[in-house]
């Protein structure tokens, strides 16, 4: 469906219809992410820090480094980690020298869920179907492109 049918509004020009549009199918995708989620009991934000700590596994991040790799930089990273820590799938490690330096590591238990999220992974990218590889990567390189221009 095209977005002036979706948002129910029309466009002055192409620069405004792509920033909506962005905002508009960045939404859409959260809510099914969020959808995908909720059946393993995780938010997006607290996916995003599983997926961040296996790629660093088996070696520990710090929170800050955590926090500088997450999709969304307005999270809070320490309430994240400690919801994760409630769930026993990271771990929190004190440094006894520096007691404000945190180190976090995945735990077997959310190697183990991720691991079960995988096993859905074409399925949930199913959504995606709607185009093709090619243009998946020009849509990337496009998205790439945008961020890359210095804002003022």
């Amino acid at each position: 469906m095209p977005l002036e049918q979706d948002v129910k509004q029309k466009f002055t020009n192409e620069y405004q219809k792509v920033l909506v549009n962005i905002l508009f199918t960045s939404s859409w995708l959260n809510q099914k992410n969020s959808g995908h989620l909720k059946k393993y009991n995780l938010t997006p934000e607290q996916f995003n820090v599983l997926r961040i700590l296996r790629g660093s596994h088996p070696e520990p991040l710090r929170l800050t480094d955590i926090a500088d790799r997450m999709i969304e930089k307005n999270s809070n990273c320490t309430r994240l980690v400690e919801k994760l820590r409630v769930k026993e799938l990271v771990n929190r490690e004190l440094n006894p020298s520096n007691r404000r330096q945190v180190k976090i590591s995945i735990t077997r238990a959310g190697l183990k869920l991720l691991s079960e999220i995988d096993n859905e992974y074409n399925q949930w990218l199913a959504m995606l179907q709607g185009i093709s590889e090619t243009e998946a990567r020009e849509l990337n390189r496009l998205l790439d492109k945008l961020r890359d221009k210095p804002t003022h």
